[in-house]
């Protein structure tokens, strides 16, 4: 769905990278525009999420940092009693602990609340933030050491949706800069088991909501 001509509202499908849907829309409206068209994003869901990008066309590329500071809602899929090297399931997973009896739903609960509010996050080296003018990620697939510097976000409802261990699925409201892999691992750390982030959906931007989105199909794109 285009709005007010500048503004294009996309489902991102999991296994796709942001700049791989930012690319192919700017292939496809080039192509109807008969030349080349900007587009922009303002902001990458990682490869295996899902839910809401926000692209920019045209003029409206120059309006990036109007989207870029908005609070954003995740609905996310936890597996406790195991980790996995990038924090999600692209990464080597491996399991941590067996105690199924001792994590209940009180003490789950309990844990989320420690995470509500503003918090002091470490950002995951398999990130795109730039450290020193390189993408993290890029020194983390070299087997360089990558040191995050810690920063302040603010969780501002972290909603307990379902939960059956080892699987915990949740719903948080964040604001922008906010991890939800960090935030799965360090669930995982309090409650002494480890976790990971499986499944991820980005589902509002400010007020916009991927129900208004369109998703890469609907706009004739299929590769």
């Amino acid at each position: 769905m285009i709005m007010d001509d500048e503004i294009l509202l996309i489902d991102k499908p999991a296994g796709m990278t942001s700049f791989g849907v930012v690319a192919r829309v700017r292939r496809l409206l080039s192509q109807r525009a008969g030349g080349k068209v900007k587009v922009g994003h303002t902001g990458t869901l990682d490869p295996f999420a899902t839910g809401l990008m926000i692209l920019l066309v045209g003029k409206g590329t120059k309006r990036s940092n109007e989207f870029l500071k908005l609070d954003k809602v995740y609905e996310a899929e936890i597996v406790l009693g195991e980790t996995s090297t990038t924090g999600d399931p692209e990464g080597e997973i491996t399991k941590t602990s067996n105690r199924t009896d001792e994590i209940t739903k009180a003490g789950l609960e309990a844990a989320l609340v420690q995470f509500t509010g503003e918090i002091q996050q470490i950002p995951p080296a398999f990130s795109a933030i730039k450290i020193n003018g390189q993408r993290a990620y890029k020194l983390a697939r070299k087997g360089e050491e990558v040191i995050m510097p810690a920063r302040t976000v603010t969780v501002y409802s972290l909603e307990l949706v379902e939960y059956s261990y080892p699987v915990v699925k949740i719903r948080a409201h964040v604001s922008s800069g906010t991890y939800i892999r960090t935030l799965a691992e360090d669930i995982g750390q309090t409650l002494g088991v480890g976790a990971y982030c499986r499944e991820l959906r980005r589902t509002k931007v400010g007020d916009y909501s991927v129900e208004q989105a369109a998703s890469l199909n609907d706009l004739g794109i299929t590769s």
